[in-house]
């Protein structure tokens, strides 16, 4: 009986590299797009507990504060103070302002010390809720997937009650409801029109600007923010965020004069976001006292000195009467 020779064996093993590389890859995209988009629809529904901007504070040593509100409960004006600080057309774009980025690179070309963007709430939103902060090219891009998929699976409404309340606005500081306990001491359910701009002010550098008391373009944006806020209200641009919801009535203004919150123990070191360069501090180049050789003159100087190298001239009596 003749011998049987045995066939060989087809199977993965005997696949090329490359070819294991290619259904490695295809594997892997299908399961971050699957996780992705379980991820998003459960954030749909839970708030996001975490978020890698709060891990890094807390691995630098900071004590993370968070007080989450809903949108239902979070005063009107300030959903319009967002809306008029970062994105007016929030209502009508798909996740993407062309028009903002564009201008955007156009005066990044012409040059200067600050650096714009156009990025749009819903871009923020998905930076801060999934991703992390700093700039790259694989950063944008996921930025992209994520904008996608939440102006597509949670609609506006959503994303402006996850981005008010994920947002930093201090040091170790989540939300607007958390910033207003801090800065004004109380919750964001009733904010001044001023409050809720000076709020919206220092999103894009929570960090490096203040609040309270703030200073030089912090405040002027601010109050250019409060005055826009009518803008909004009157057109409706902030519609979309109460569509098929009932809309809060305007909150009337604390009565309470606003004073910034006592700080917690923990924090008892750390200064107000924008103290630090906002206002000058000692020692800083600004208000260095200047050297013996150049001081300036009191304002009530008696008369100069005579030069030591002239004679003093002898005191003449008074002549007589």
């Amino acid at each position: 009986m003749p011998r049987r020779i045995p066939r060989r064996p087809y199977g993965r093993r005997h696949r090329s590299w490359p070819a294991r590389i290619a259904g490695w890859l295809i594997k892997g995209i299908f399961g971050f797009i699957l996780l992705s988009i379980v991820w998003v629809l459960l954030y749909r529904f839970v708030p996001p507990p975490m978020t890698f901007t709060m891990v890094g504070d807390m691995l630098g040593g900071r004590s993370v504060s968070r007080d989450w509100m809903s949108i239902d409960e979070m005063d009107r004006d300030m959903v319009r103070a967002a809306v008029a600080a970062e994105d007016s057309k929030f209502c009508t774009h798909w996740g993407f302002d062309q028009d903002a980025i564009a201008e955007a690179m156009r005066r990044n070309a012409r040059g200067g010390s600050v650096i714009r963007g156009g990025s749009t709430i819903s871009q923020q939103t998905a930076k801060n809720a999934f991703l992390w902060q700093g700039g790259g090219y694989v950063r944008k891009g996921l930025e992209a997937w994520f904008t996608l998929l939440i102006e597509n699976l949670w609609g506006k409404r959503r994303i402006m009650e996850v981005y008010l309340n994920v947002a930093e606005t201090g040091i170790g500081t989540y939300g607007v409801n958390a910033g207003a306990q801090r800065y004004f001491g109380h919750g964001a359910e009733a904010m001044s029109r001023l409050e809720a701009a000076r709020i919206a002010a220092i999103l894009p550098l929570p960090k490096k600007r203040g609040a309270v008391a703030p200073q030089g373009f912090t405040r002027r944006y601010g109050n250019s923010i409060s005055a826009r806020i009518g803008v909004v209200a009157n057109e409706g641009l902030d519609g979309c965020v109460y569509e098929g919801a009932a809309a809060p009535r305007d909150a009337p203004e604390p009565k309470v004069p606003a004073k910034p919150k006592a700080k917690q123990p923990s924090r008892q070191a750390e200064p107000l976001p924008g103290e630090e360069y906002e206002q000058p501090q000692p020692g800083s180049p600004a208000i260095q006292p200047a050297p013996p050789s150049v001081q300036p003159a009191p304002e009530t100087d008696p008369a100069p000195p005579t030069p030591p190298d002239e004679p003093v001239p002898a005191e003449q009596p008074a002549p007589q009467a």
